[in-house]
Protein backbone atom coordinates (compact mmCIF):
# COMPACT_ATOMS: atom_id res chain seq x y z
CA UNK A 1 0.00 0.00 0.00
CA UNK A 2 1.62 3.28 -1.02
CA UNK A 3 1.86 5.88 2.46
CA UNK A 4 -0.24 9.08 2.52
CA UNK A 5 1.45 12.16 0.99
CA UNK A 6 2.37 14.43 3.76
CA UNK A 7 4.02 18.33 3.44
CA UNK A 8 5.29 19.87 6.29
CA UNK A 9 5.45 23.45 6.50
CA UNK A 10 7.29 24.41 9.94
CA UNK A 11 10.93 23.08 11.34
CA UNK A 12 10.66 19.80 13.46
CA UNK A 13 13.40 17.91 14.77
CA UNK A 14 15.05 15.41 13.08
CA UNK A 15 13.61 12.27 14.95
CA UNK A 16 9.70 13.98 14.63
CA UNK A 17 10.36 13.86 10.86
CA UNK A 18 11.58 10.07 11.16
CA UNK A 19 8.38 9.50 12.75
CA UNK A 20 6.76 11.25 10.12
CA UNK A 21 8.70 9.69 7.04
CA UNK A 22 7.88 5.99 8.93
CA UNK A 23 3.94 6.40 7.76
CA UNK A 24 3.93 9.08 5.20
CA UNK A 25 5.34 9.88 2.29
CA UNK A 26 6.66 13.39 3.12
CA UNK A 27 8.10 16.48 1.72
CA UNK A 28 9.18 19.97 3.15
CA UNK A 29 7.57 22.42 1.34
CA UNK A 30 7.92 26.45 1.41
CA UNK A 31 5.16 29.06 2.20
CA UNK A 32 6.80 31.95 1.57
CA UNK A 33 6.27 30.89 -2.83
CA UNK A 34 3.84 32.95 -3.78
CA UNK A 35 0.51 31.56 -3.12
CA UNK A 36 -1.00 29.71 -6.17
CA UNK A 37 2.04 28.27 -6.63
CA UNK A 38 1.76 26.88 -2.88
CA UNK A 39 -2.56 25.55 -3.53
CA UNK A 40 -1.20 24.36 -6.88
CA UNK A 41 1.83 22.15 -4.75
CA UNK A 42 -0.37 20.63 -1.98
CA UNK A 43 -2.81 19.26 -4.99
CA UNK A 44 -2.00 15.94 -3.82
CA UNK A 45 -1.70 16.54 -0.04
CA UNK A 46 -3.51 13.60 2.51
CA UNK A 47 -2.03 15.47 5.77
CA UNK A 48 -0.40 18.87 6.01
CA UNK A 49 1.79 19.42 9.51
CA UNK A 50 1.84 23.97 9.32
CA UNK A 51 1.22 26.74 11.68
CA UNK A 52 -1.12 30.09 11.70
CA UNK A 53 1.29 31.60 9.52
CA UNK A 54 -0.32 29.23 7.14
CA UNK A 55 -4.40 30.55 5.77
CA UNK A 56 -6.72 27.74 5.22
CA UNK A 57 -9.66 29.39 3.58
CA UNK A 58 -12.28 28.06 0.90
CA UNK A 59 -9.13 28.24 -1.74
CA UNK A 60 -7.05 26.39 0.17
CA UNK A 61 -9.28 23.79 1.19
CA UNK A 62 -10.24 23.61 -2.84
CA UNK A 63 -7.11 23.13 -4.00
CA UNK A 64 -6.46 19.86 -1.77
CA UNK A 65 -9.27 17.50 -2.65
CA UNK A 66 -7.61 14.54 -1.00
CA UNK A 67 -6.86 15.95 2.37
CA UNK A 68 -7.74 14.53 5.34
CA UNK A 69 -5.97 16.68 8.26
CA UNK A 70 -4.47 19.39 8.54
CA UNK A 71 -2.28 20.24 12.19
CA UNK A 72 -0.66 22.99 13.72
CA UNK A 73 1.63 23.41 16.12
CA UNK A 74 -0.27 26.37 18.26
CA UNK A 75 -3.35 26.17 20.37
CA UNK A 76 -4.61 29.40 18.14
CA UNK A 77 -7.01 27.90 14.98
CA UNK A 78 -8.15 31.67 13.72
CA UNK A 79 -6.29 31.60 10.27
CA UNK A 80 -8.37 28.04 9.62
CA UNK A 81 -11.78 28.40 8.57
CA UNK A 82 -13.37 25.34 10.66
CA UNK A 83 -16.60 25.10 8.24
CA UNK A 84 -14.95 24.62 5.10
CA UNK A 85 -12.35 22.10 6.57
CA UNK A 86 -15.77 20.41 8.03
CA UNK A 87 -17.49 20.85 4.98
CA UNK A 88 -14.34 19.36 3.23
CA UNK A 89 -13.86 16.59 5.36
CA UNK A 90 -10.86 17.59 6.99
CA UNK A 91 -9.96 17.35 10.38
CA UNK A 92 -8.01 20.15 12.03
CA UNK A 93 -5.93 19.60 15.29
CA UNK A 94 -4.11 22.12 17.68
CA UNK A 95 -2.25 21.30 20.57
CA UNK A 96 -3.86 22.46 24.17
CA UNK A 97 -3.11 21.65 27.15
CA UNK A 98 0.86 21.51 26.99
CA UNK A 99 1.04 25.38 26.53
CA UNK A 100 -1.16 25.94 29.76
CA UNK A 101 2.42 26.33 32.01
CA UNK A 102 4.10 28.57 29.83
CA UNK A 103 1.19 31.17 28.74
CA UNK A 104 0.73 30.46 33.06
CA UNK A 105 3.98 31.99 33.76
CA UNK A 106 3.92 35.09 31.11
CA UNK A 107 0.82 36.06 32.38
CA UNK A 108 1.75 36.52 36.09
CA UNK A 109 5.43 37.69 34.68
CA UNK A 110 3.39 40.49 32.97
CA UNK A 111 1.10 40.99 35.90
CA UNK A 112 4.29 41.53 38.19
CA UNK A 113 5.75 43.92 35.62
CA UNK A 114 3.50 46.32 35.32
CA UNK A 115 2.09 46.50 39.24
CA UNK A 116 5.75 46.36 40.74
CA UNK A 117 6.95 48.56 37.15
CA UNK A 118 10.13 46.14 36.94
CA UNK A 119 11.31 47.69 33.32
CA UNK A 120 10.78 51.62 34.50
CA UNK A 121 13.52 50.34 37.19
CA UNK A 122 15.52 47.86 35.18
CA UNK A 123 15.95 50.98 33.02
CA UNK A 124 16.75 53.54 35.81
CA UNK A 125 19.30 51.17 36.88
CA UNK A 126 20.51 50.51 33.17
CA UNK A 127 20.26 54.11 32.56
CA UNK A 128 22.61 54.92 34.90
CA UNK A 129 20.01 56.86 36.73
CA UNK A 130 20.53 54.99 40.03
CA UNK A 131 24.30 55.54 39.89
CA UNK A 132 23.79 59.34 39.25
CA UNK A 133 21.48 59.59 42.47
CA UNK A 134 18.24 60.28 40.62
CA UNK A 135 15.13 60.07 41.55
CA UNK A 136 13.66 56.68 41.54
CA UNK A 137 10.65 55.69 39.71
CA UNK A 138 7.31 55.76 40.89
CA UNK A 139 6.69 53.14 43.80
CA UNK A 140 4.74 50.38 42.44
CA UNK A 141 1.69 48.20 44.24
CA UNK A 142 1.22 45.03 45.78
CA UNK A 143 -0.95 42.23 44.32
CA UNK A 144 -2.32 40.94 47.92
CA UNK A 145 -6.17 41.83 48.47
CA UNK A 146 -6.23 42.99 44.63
CA UNK A 147 -9.39 41.55 42.84
CA UNK A 148 -7.97 39.57 39.03
CA UNK A 149 -10.66 39.44 36.66
CA UNK A 150 -9.93 36.19 33.85
CA UNK A 151 -11.84 35.67 30.77
CA UNK A 152 -12.14 32.21 29.40
CA UNK A 153 -12.28 29.97 32.29
CA UNK A 154 -10.24 26.87 30.16
CA UNK A 155 -7.11 25.17 30.68
CA UNK A 156 -5.17 28.72 30.78
CA UNK A 157 -7.24 30.55 32.55
CA UNK A 158 -8.00 27.91 35.63
CA UNK A 159 -4.63 28.13 35.73
CA UNK A 160 -3.89 31.41 36.10
CA UNK A 161 -6.36 31.56 38.34
CA UNK A 162 -4.81 29.12 40.72
CA UNK A 163 -1.63 30.63 40.99
CA UNK A 164 -2.69 34.30 41.68
CA UNK A 165 -4.77 32.96 44.53
CA UNK A 166 -1.98 31.65 46.30
CA UNK A 167 -0.31 34.78 46.11
CA UNK A 168 -2.85 36.55 47.59
CA UNK A 169 -5.87 37.70 44.85
CA UNK A 170 -9.47 37.48 44.92
CA UNK A 171 -10.51 36.25 41.48
CA UNK A 172 -13.51 36.19 39.17
CA UNK A 173 -14.19 34.69 36.09
CA UNK A 174 -16.33 34.95 32.98
CA UNK A 175 -17.13 32.53 29.89
CA UNK A 176 -19.77 31.92 27.71
CA UNK A 177 -20.80 28.51 29.53
CA UNK A 178 -21.91 28.90 33.31
CA UNK A 179 -20.48 25.81 35.06
CA UNK A 180 -16.62 25.39 34.92
CA UNK A 181 -14.64 21.79 34.77
CA UNK A 182 -15.81 20.32 38.12
CA UNK A 183 -11.52 20.45 38.40
CA UNK A 184 -11.23 24.04 38.55
CA UNK A 185 -10.16 26.37 41.22
CA UNK A 186 -13.04 27.72 43.14
CA UNK A 187 -13.81 31.42 41.79
CA UNK A 188 -16.97 33.60 41.16
CA UNK A 189 -18.57 33.96 38.02
CA UNK A 190 -19.59 37.27 36.71
CA UNK A 191 -21.56 38.66 33.84
CA UNK A 192 -18.59 40.56 31.43
CA UNK A 193 -19.30 43.81 32.59
CA UNK A 194 -19.47 43.22 36.18
CA UNK A 195 -16.15 41.49 36.13
CA UNK A 196 -14.63 44.77 34.53
CA UNK A 197 -15.93 47.16 37.24
CA UNK A 198 -15.02 44.84 39.85
CA UNK A 199 -11.43 44.19 38.63
CA UNK A 200 -8.14 45.28 39.25
CA UNK A 201 -6.23 43.13 36.81
CA UNK A 202 -8.46 42.12 33.48
CA UNK A 203 -6.93 38.63 31.89
CA UNK A 204 -7.58 37.28 28.45
CA UNK A 205 -7.33 33.79 28.06
CA UNK A 206 -10.17 32.48 25.30
CA UNK A 207 -10.22 31.79 21.58
CA UNK A 208 -10.48 34.10 18.87
CA UNK A 209 -13.41 33.80 16.43
CA UNK A 210 -16.18 35.93 14.83
CA UNK A 211 -17.77 36.08 18.32
CA UNK A 212 -15.15 37.08 20.00
CA UNK A 213 -13.09 39.76 18.09
CA UNK A 214 -13.23 42.87 19.36
CA UNK A 215 -14.60 41.40 23.06
CA UNK A 216 -12.60 44.17 24.67
CA UNK A 217 -13.09 47.74 23.05
CA UNK A 218 -13.52 51.56 23.93
CA UNK A 219 -17.12 50.99 25.79
CA UNK A 220 -15.67 47.75 28.13
CA UNK A 221 -12.51 49.62 28.76
CA UNK A 222 -14.80 52.53 30.11
CA UNK A 223 -16.34 49.85 32.60
CA UNK A 224 -12.65 49.28 34.06
CA UNK A 225 -11.43 51.29 36.85
CA UNK A 226 -9.19 53.69 36.29
CA UNK A 227 -6.33 52.27 38.29
CA UNK A 228 -6.90 48.66 36.67
CA UNK A 229 -4.73 46.85 34.11
CA UNK A 230 -5.33 45.00 30.99
CA UNK A 231 -3.25 41.87 30.41
CA UNK A 232 -3.38 39.76 27.42
CA UNK A 233 -1.36 36.36 26.29
CA UNK A 234 -4.62 35.43 23.90
CA UNK A 235 -5.16 36.66 21.17
CA UNK A 236 -4.53 40.18 19.76
CA UNK A 237 -7.75 40.30 18.14
CA UNK A 238 -9.39 39.81 21.14
CA UNK A 239 -8.88 44.09 21.64
CA UNK A 240 -9.80 46.79 19.51
CA UNK A 241 -6.28 47.85 19.64
CA UNK A 242 -7.17 51.15 18.74
CA UNK A 243 -9.26 52.07 21.85
CA UNK A 244 -7.23 50.51 23.68
CA UNK A 245 -3.99 53.00 22.78
CA UNK A 246 -6.78 55.57 23.69
CA UNK A 247 -7.30 54.56 26.61
CA UNK A 248 -4.28 54.51 27.80
CA UNK A 249 -3.08 57.46 26.70
CA UNK A 250 -6.37 59.14 28.00
CA UNK A 251 -5.67 57.36 31.61
CA UNK A 252 -9.30 55.26 30.83
CA UNK A 253 -7.15 52.78 32.75
CA UNK A 254 -3.86 52.66 34.25
CA UNK A 255 -1.80 50.59 32.20
CA UNK A 256 -1.66 46.67 29.97
CA UNK A 257 0.52 44.07 29.65
CA UNK A 258 0.44 42.91 26.15
CA UNK A 259 2.04 39.57 24.65
CA UNK A 260 -0.05 39.59 21.41
CA UNK A 261 -1.31 42.44 19.17
CA UNK A 262 -3.93 42.62 16.46
CA UNK A 263 -1.07 43.02 13.53
CA UNK A 264 1.90 41.27 14.04
CA UNK A 265 5.06 42.13 13.99
CA UNK A 266 2.93 45.82 14.87
CA UNK A 267 3.50 49.06 12.35
CA UNK A 268 6.57 51.06 12.95
CA UNK A 269 3.92 54.19 13.91
CA UNK A 270 1.93 51.93 15.87
CA UNK A 271 1.98 53.66 19.42
CA UNK A 272 0.67 50.55 21.40
CA UNK A 273 4.27 49.49 22.13
CA UNK A 274 5.82 52.77 22.81
CA UNK A 275 3.42 53.93 25.42
CA UNK A 276 5.04 54.55 28.80
CA UNK A 277 2.35 52.43 30.87
CA UNK A 278 2.54 49.74 28.64
CA UNK A 279 5.00 46.39 29.22
CA UNK A 280 4.93 44.71 25.46
CA UNK A 281 6.25 41.49 24.02
CA UNK A 282 6.78 39.95 20.95
CA UNK A 283 4.38 36.75 21.38
CA UNK A 284 6.52 34.81 23.68
CA UNK A 285 3.63 32.98 25.16
CA UNK A 286 5.12 29.41 24.40
CA UNK A 287 8.43 30.20 23.68
CA UNK A 288 10.53 28.27 25.79
CA UNK A 289 12.64 25.25 23.95
CA UNK A 290 10.66 22.79 26.61
CA UNK A 291 7.31 24.09 25.73
CA UNK A 292 7.80 24.28 21.79
CA UNK A 293 9.04 20.69 21.54
CA UNK A 294 5.94 19.25 22.80
CA UNK A 295 3.51 21.43 21.08
CA UNK A 296 5.57 20.07 17.62
CA UNK A 297 5.25 16.67 19.29
CA UNK A 298 1.78 16.68 20.03
CA UNK A 299 1.04 18.12 16.25
CA UNK A 300 2.77 15.36 14.79
CA UNK A 301 0.77 12.89 16.81
CA UNK A 302 -2.52 14.56 15.57
CA UNK A 303 -1.23 14.26 12.05
CA UNK A 304 -0.71 10.48 12.14
CA UNK A 305 -3.20 9.63 13.99
CA UNK A 306 -5.87 10.64 11.51
CA UNK A 307 -4.17 9.61 8.85
CA UNK A 308 -4.09 6.34 10.72
CA UNK A 309 -8.20 6.48 10.63
CA UNK A 310 -8.08 7.11 14.62
CA UNK A 311 -9.53 9.76 16.55
CA UNK A 312 -6.10 12.66 17.61
CA UNK A 313 -6.15 13.79 21.07
CA UNK A 314 -6.84 17.60 20.00
CA UNK A 315 -9.34 18.00 17.55
CA UNK A 316 -11.19 21.11 16.71
CA UNK A 317 -13.75 19.41 14.24
CA UNK A 318 -14.18 16.33 15.69
CA UNK A 319 -17.59 15.61 13.86
CA UNK A 320 -15.67 14.68 10.58
CA UNK A 321 -14.49 11.56 12.06
CA UNK A 322 -17.69 10.71 13.64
Amino acid sequence: MSKPKVYIIIHIEDDLEAKIRAACDAEYIDYGMPRNEFLAAIHDAEGILLSPRVRADKAFFDAAPKLKVISTSSVGYDPFDIPEATAHGVVVCHTPGVLTDAVANLTMALIFSVTLRLFDNEAYVRSGGWARREPAPPLGHDIQGKTLGVIGYGRIGQEVTRRMQALGMKTLWYDIFDTPHPAAPKSERRSLDDLLAESDFVTLHTNLDSNSRHLIGGAELAKMKPTAYLINTARGGLVDQVALAKALQDGVIAGAGLDVLEAEPPALDDPIYTLPNVVCFPHIGTATEETRRLMRELAVENLLAVLAGKMPPAPVNPEVLR
